[in-house]
């Protein structure tokens, strides 16, 4: 998804980092996920990963991460330059579409204030951290770039943002017709498209 986004081409050779902060639930297995496309892809992940889901999948993810030597965070530094400096673009993949807005806990708080103040490029996975799924949230994350997983939920009418893509070609018909959800095409072999 990111590679699509941000080709890595268009980042410096000496600019090819990205900091993947991941939750405990299942936007935080996706954030996994990316951050081994982006190894696979000669992007150099790192990953936050404060509190690490007990479910065996994200159990499986964090291993094969480890073993592709992506370095993990032992804390997220609170001088936003840090941050700035060392990385491309941060990936958002803290909270999903079932967190309710204003029920975040720590450490999900204080990394969303944290993320708030970067100057970098942010990419929310599914939804920005912090928004509803229905009614978005001026208190979220503004994410320059947002990638809808399957299908853009209600809040991705309140982007702002510069690029919305959905992820999304995996969706069978049947799903589709009883959604009534009205995906676009996919040209060639991609599986994300610009919206």
């Amino acid at each position: 998804m990111a590679l699509h986004v941000f080709p890595v081409a268009a980042l410096s050779r000496k600019q090819r980092t990205v900091l993947v902060v991941c939750g405990p639930e299942q936007n935080g297995a996706i954030g996994l996920v990316c951050a081994r496309h982006l190894r696979v892809f000669e992007y150099e992940p790192t990953i936050f990963y404060p509190k690490r889901s007990s479910d065996s999948l994200s159990k499986d993810f964090t291993t094969q991460c480890e073993k592709m030597d992506i370095p993990f965070l032992s804390y997220l530094p609170t001088e936003v330059q840090l941050i700035n400096d060392a990385y491309s673009l941060v990936i958002d993949a803290i909270l999903g579409p079932g967190a309710e807005p204003g029920e975040a806990k720590e450490p999900c708080t204080s990394i969303l204030a944290t993320l708030k103040l970067v100057k970098i490029p942010i990419v929310s996975l599914d939804i920005p951290s912090g928004w509803d799924v229905e009614m978005g949230s001026e208190d979220g994350i503004s994410p320059e770039v947002l990638v809808s997983l399957a299908a853009p939920k209600k809040c991705a009418g309140r982007f702002s943002g510069k690029y919305h893509f959905v992820a999304g070609r995996f969706v069978p018909d049947d799903v589709q017709k009883k959604f009534h959800l009205n995906l676009p095409g996919y040209p060639g072999t991609e599986c994300v498209v610009a919206l």
